[in-house]
C-alpha cells in the first residue's frame, strides 16, 4: 500500500515538471513516436521479408544481370530440402544461330565434374576395392613424378586435392596428348614445392584418379560415371565427353568476348575436351544437374538405394587442404572468407557463418558453377556461354542468400561486375606497360631464317618454327599456331591461331657459337634439335 502511494505521488510530481518543462515534454513525445515508427517500420520488414516471392526475385534479377555480363545464355536450377524450386533458362544457345537457351540444352560441366570422379572413388572406397591413403604406384605402377621418392608417397586422396608438388601442366592436355602419354610425361615436369606443403590447382592428378578408377573396377572412367552414377540417379541426358554425345541434342556453343573490343562478343570454335575426361569432361544440362543436386542433398539416394555409406559421403566434404590466396578466387575480395580449403572436389569457404561447398567449371567459351550450403539444404548449378562470365558467381551467391538465408540485400552482380572489370582494365594496363617498354628501330641479331628449325621441350614435345611469307610461325602439336611479329632484338610477339588466346613474347636465345639454341614461351624453354 505505502509502495502503490509513492509511485503514485512520484508520477503526479514527474507530470508536474513535464507540465512545467514544455521542451521535455516534446522530447518525450518525439521519442515515444519515433519508437513506435521504428517498430512498424521492424514489423513491416519482418512481414515483408517473409512474403518474398523467391522466385519472382530471382527471375528478375538473373533478367538484369544478364546483359550487364553480355551472357549470351545460360541455364540455372536451384534445390532446397531435396525440391526444385528454381529451374530456368535464359537468352540463346549461340548467337550465330540465335536458337534459344532451355533447360535441356547441354553445356560443358567442366570441373564440376571432378567431384563426381572423387564420388566415383568413394564407391571404390565402400566397396573396399581401394583405400584413401592407399599408395597410387600400387594400383598405377607406371605412375611417376620428377622425384621418385614423392611419387611413391602420393595416396589416392592427394590425387584430389593439388597438394602433391605438381604444378599446372594443363597444355598437355590442350596438345592433344593421350592419357597414357600425359602420365607418361608426368615424370618430367619439375616440382612446384613441397608436397602436402601448398596448393596448385591443376588436372593432370583427376586424370591419374580416371585411370585408378578404370585399373581397380576394370571398367574405364567414362562408362564407370554413365552405369555406376549417372544411369541410377536418371540422368539420361549426361555424357561423359562431347564426343558421345548423340547429334539430336541441342549444345550451347562457346562466346568469347573481345580482349581489346569489349563490347564484341564472338562465336568461337569448339575445342574438344576428349581427353580431359575424369578432370573435367562431363556435359549435361540444367534438368539433369537438377537431379544431381537432389541425389546430393539425400545423400546419395537413388530409387535401388544409396551409392555411398554415409560416413564415405561425409568425406567427401571434409576439409583437406588449406587453399592459398592466390590459387583462390577474385570474389574473395568482396565475400572476405576467414577461411577457404578444398575437400574431395569441392572448394570450400565460410558463408555467413556456415560451410558453402561449390566448384568452378571453365573451359574455351564456356562456364559452369555449383555451391552448397549443406546445413541448410540449398543447392544452385549454373551453366553459361561466354567464357569467364563470372555471372555464375553471383547468381551462385544470390540464390544461397534467397533461399538458405531468406535475404535479399546483396547485389552481387554489379559488385563482381565492378571487380572483374577493374582486373580487365590492369591486365591492359600491365600490357601498355609493356609496349612502352619497347625499344623500337631494332633489328634480330640473326638473318630470319636462321630462326627457323624443330625445338623440343622435354614435357609438351616438338615446335616447328617455320619461315611463311617472310614471317615466323611456330607449330605446336594438335594444330595449334603461332603468328610471329618482330618486337625488339630477338624477342617476337606471337598471335595464337586460336584468335581468343593471349599474346605471348616468344625470345630466342643465341649460343656462344653465334647459333640460335633455344626460344621461350611464357616460361617453356625450346631446345633447338640439330639440323
Amino acid at each position: 500500500m505505502v509502495f502503490k502511494y509513492q509511485t503514485k505521488f512520484l508520477a503526479i510530481n514527474f507530470l508536474k515538471i513535464l507540465m512545467k518543462n514544455r521542451l521535455l515534454l516534446s522530447l518525450l513525445l518525439l521519442f515515444v513516436s519515433n519508437s513506435l515508427l521504428i517498430s512498424q517500420k521492424k514489423t513491416n520488414k519482418k512481414v515483408i521479408k517473409s512474403e518474398i516471392n523467391y522466385e519472382q526475385v530471382f527471375d528478375d534479377y538473373i533478367k538484369t544481370s544478364l546483359p550487364l555480363w553480355q551472357t549470351p545464355g545460360l541455364s540455372i536450377a536451384v534445390v532446397k530440402k531435396g525440391t526444385i524450386v528454381f529451374k530456368k533458362a535464359y537468352g540463346v544457345q549461340s548467337l550465330e544461330t540465335q536458337a534459344p537457351y532451355t533447360t535441356a540444352t547441354l553445356s560443358t560441366c567442366a570441373s564440376t565434374t571432378k567431384a563426381m570422379t572423387a564420388l566415383a572413388l568413394a564407391m571404390l572406397v565402400d566397396e573396399g576395392k581401394l583405400g584413401w591413403n592407399d599408395l597410387v604406384v600400387n594400383h598405377i605402377p607406371e605412375f611417376r613424378l620428377s622425384d621418385a621418392w614423392v611419387a611413391n608417397q602420393i595416396s589416392i586422396k592427394d590425387l584430389l586435392i593439388h597438394n602433391t608438388g605438381l604444378g599446372n601442366a594443363d597444355l598437355l592436355w590442350m596438345l592433344g596428348y593421350s592419357h597414357t602419354e600425359i602420365i607418361k610425361k608426368m615424370s618430367t615436369i619439375p616440382l612446384a614445392y613441397a608436397p602436402r606443403s601448398s596448393f596448385i590447382y591443376q588436372n593432370l592428378m583427376y586424370m591419374v584418379a580416371g585411370q585408378v578408377i578404370k585399373k581397380v573396377s576394370g571398367i574405364p572412367w567414362d562408362v564407370f560415371l554413365m552405369e555406376r552414377i549417372f544411369k541410377p540417379i536418371g540422368m539420361t541426358n549426361s555424357f561423359t565427353n562431347y564426343s558421345k554425345i548423340p547429334t539430336i541434342f541441342q549444345k550451347s556453343s562457346p562466346h568469347f568476348k573481345d580482349k581489346y573490343e569489349q563490347n564484341i562478343i564472338k562465336n568461337i570454335p569448339y575445342i574438344t575436351d576428349d581427353n580431359v575426361d575424369a578432370a573435367g569432361g562431363v556435359w549435361s544440362n540444367a534438368d539433369d544437374m537438377a537431379k544431381w543436386m537432389q541425389f546430393l542433398q539425400d545423400s546419395t539416394k537413388t530409387s535401388t538405394g544409396r551409392l555411398l555409406k554415409a560416413t564415405t559421403f561425409a568425406e567427401l566434404f571434409k576439409p583437406q587442404t588449406l587453399v592459398t590466396d592466390s590459387e583462390f578466387y577474385t570474389t574473395q575480395e568482396i565475400t572476405k572468407p576467414n577461411w577457404k580449403t578444398y575437400g574431395l572436389g569441392w572448394f570450400q569457404h565460410d558463408y555467413r557463418g556456415k560451410m558453402l561447398q561449390f566448384h568452378t567449371g571453365s573451359l574455351d567459351g564456356l562456364v559452369s558453377i555449383i555451391g552448397m550450403i549443406p546445413d541448410e539444404k540449398v543447392s544452385v548449378y549454373v551453366f553459361g556461354n561466354l567464357d569467364h562470365s563470372e555471372i555464375r558467381h553471383a547468381l551462385m551467391y544470390k540464390a544461397i542468400d534467397l533461399w538458405a538465408f531468406q535475404n535479399n540485400e546483396n547485389d552481387w552482380s554489379a559488385e563482381f561486375l565492378k571487380l572483374y572489370t577493374k582486373q580487365n582494365e590492369t591486365r591492359l594496363k600491365n600490357e601498355n606497360d609493356q609496349s612502352a617498354k619497347r625499344v623500337l628501330n631494332t633489328n634480330a641479331s640473326q638473318p630470319i631464317s636462321k630462326f627457323a628449325g624443330n625445338y623440343k621441350n622435354e614435357t609438351f614435345g616438338v615446335a616447328t618454327v617455320g619461315l611463311i611469307e617472310s614471317k615466323l610461325e611456330i607449330n605446336l602439336p594438335n594444330k595449334i599456331f603461332i603468328k610471329l611479329d618482330h618486337w625488339n632484338y630477338d624477342t617476337f610477339k606471337g598471335t595464337f591461331s586460336y584468335w581468343w588466346f593471349d599474346k605471348s613474347l616468344i625470345q630466342f636465345r643465341i649460343a656462344p657459337d653465334g647459333k640460335v639454341s633455344e626460344f621461350s614461351l611464357d616460361g617453356l624453354i625450346y631446345t633447338k634439335l640439330n639440323q
